[in-house]
């Protein structure tokens, strides 16, 4: 693995270092027993302090995700992987044609995150349902399969 850090948006290096190695746990990039990059490896390819990446590495340990191995390193303890959000998830082809379509239609990258966001926290907030999801617990399969049709249609339409 290997980190990049960013100096200009005003996060700092060890907790840009945490956002990585959890992206890459999150995508089963890494997996229980991966073994991270040393603080001296980190330091020289990110021109970083090592006290940096130490300092992430305890953060990360702190979580239960990472272990430190004396004499050997840290290693990855578990995973945050859900088949869904995988590199090669139907999902993942799905957001890069959004994305594509989005750069096609002008948006820059801090608007299309902007907007990705704005959904997010949307979509995410206590109480929001998926977009198709039954209005109530003992909703039939017939609603939601309507439902789906229904987004399926919408979104032919958009693209057709």
């Amino acid at each position: 693995m290997e980190f990049r850090i960013d100096r200009r948006n005003g996060t700092a290096a060890y907790q840009q270092i945490v956002q990585q190695v959890g992206q890459a746990l999150r995508l089963g990039i890494l997996a229980p027993g991966d073994r991270l990059p040393t603080a001296r490896e980190v330091a020289e390819s990110c021109a970083v302090n090592p006290n940096t990446t130490l300092k992430a590495y305890r953060e990360l340990e702190r979580e239960g995700l990472v272990e430190p191995r004396p004499g050997l390193g840290t290693f990855v303890r578990r995973s945050l992987a859900r088949p869904q959000a995988a590199a090669d998830s139907p999902l993942r082809v799905e957001l890069e044609a959004w994305t594509d379509r989005a750069r096609e239609a002008g948006l820059e990258r801090e608007d299309a995150t902007a907007l990705v966001a704005s959904v997010l926290e949307e979509r995410y907030t206590a109480g929001a349902r998926p977009r198709g999801a039954p209005d109530t617990p003992g909703a039939s399969s017939a609603s939601s399969a309507s439902s789906a049709s229904s987004a399926s249609r919408a979104r032919s339409e958009e693209n057709g």
